[in-house]
C-alpha cells in the first residue's frame, strides 16, 4: 500500500488525519495534545531540517507528503517542498485562504514585532490571539496597557497580563463575552483564515474596533495546493484508489 506523511498540528490537519490509513504517518512538532483516536501512526518531533526530512522519506518509503501546517509555519513548509524535491516525492499542501477585510473594517497590517508595538501604542487593552510570541515579551508591556493573551495552553501572566489557554472553534457569543470581560479595544491576530477563529473579527467589526494583523509569510509552491481540507482529503482518497488498480 502507498504511504503518506501528513505534516500537521492544525485543526484541518487533524480532520485529514482521521481519514488516513494504518500505514500513514501524522507528524506533529510536539506542541499541544497528541490525538489518541487515529488509525494512522503518530510521530512527534522534528526531522532535522529538509535534509533530515528527505532522509526520512527515503527510509520510510513515503509516496506522498501533505503539508497541512499553519499558514505561518513557513520554515516547515519550505523544508517540506525542498525535501520532497530531493527525495522525488510529490508534495501537496493545504493553503488556507486568508481573511479579507470588509468595506468598514479597520485592519492594520504589520510585518514584525517592532511594527506591531508601534501600532499598539494608542491602545490600552489589546487582545492577542496571535500565538505564543507575546509570552516572551511580557516584560515589555507599556505602563498604560493591560494585555490579554489567548493561546493554546495556559501560562502564567503577570500584573499587567492575563494569559488564557483555549482552543477553537470560538463562537460569536463567547467572543462577545470575552471582549466585554477584558475591555478589549484592539485585536491582534495572524491572518490565519478559516472559520474556527473568525468570530473575533466579527465582534471587532460589530464594535468598530481595529484589528492589527501580522502579514502572512510567502510559502513555497507545492505540486498541488488546496484551500479546503475536505477537498484535499477527497484528493487523497482518489490518489490512493488510483494506486490500488
Amino acid at each position: 500500500m502507498k504511504r503518506l506523511l501528513l505534516l500537521g498540528g492544525t485543526g484541518d490537519a487533524l480532520r485529514i488525519a482521521r481519514g488516513l490509513a494504518r500505514d500513514d504517518v501524522y507528524s506533529l512538532v510536539g506542541l499541544g495534545k497528541v490525538p489518541g483516536d487515529l488509525a494512522c501512526q503518530v510521530r512527534v518531533g522534528g526531522f532535522g531540517g529538509s535534509d533530515g526530512l528527505a532522509r526520512y522519506l527515503r527510509e520510510q518509503r513515503m509516496d506522498l507528503v501533505v503539508d497541512a501546517t499553519h499558514p505561518y509555519a513557513a520554515n516547515i513548509s519550505g523544508h517540506a517542498v525542498a525535501a520532497c524535491r530531493t527525495a522525488r516525492v510529490p508534495c501537496w499542501a493545504l493553503r488556507r485562504s486568508a481573511w479579507q477585510p470588509g468595506p468598514h473594517d479597520d485592519w492594520r497590517f504589520v510585518r514584525n514585532w517592532s511594527e506591531l508595538m508601534a501600532a499598539l501604542a494608542p491602545f490600552a487593552r489589546p487582545l492577542f490571539t496571535s500565538g505564543r510570541e507575546p509570552l516572551a515579551r511580557l516584560d515589555e508591556i507599556p505602563a498604560h496597557q493591560y494585555w490579554t493573551v489567548r493561546c493554546l495552553d495556559a501560562h502564567a501572566g503577570n500584573a499587567r497580563c492575563r494569559v488564557i489557554g483555549a482552543r477553537g472553534p470560538f463562537t460569536l457569543e463567547g467572543e462577545r463575552a470575552l471582549f466585554d470581560e477584558c475591555g478589549t479595544d484592539v485585536v491582534v491576530s495572524k491572518n490565519s483564515g478559516g472559520v474556527a477563529t473568525e468570530a473575533k473579527l466579527d465582534v471587532a467589526r460589530e464594535r468598530g474596533l481595529p484589528v492589527i494583523l501580522l502579514q502572512r509569510p510567502t510559502l513555497p509552491e507545492a505540486d498541488r495546493a488546496f484551500d479546503d481540507a475536505a477537498v484535499l482529503l477527497d484528493a487523497i482518497r482518489a490518489w490512493r484508489a488510483a494506486h490500488r488498480r
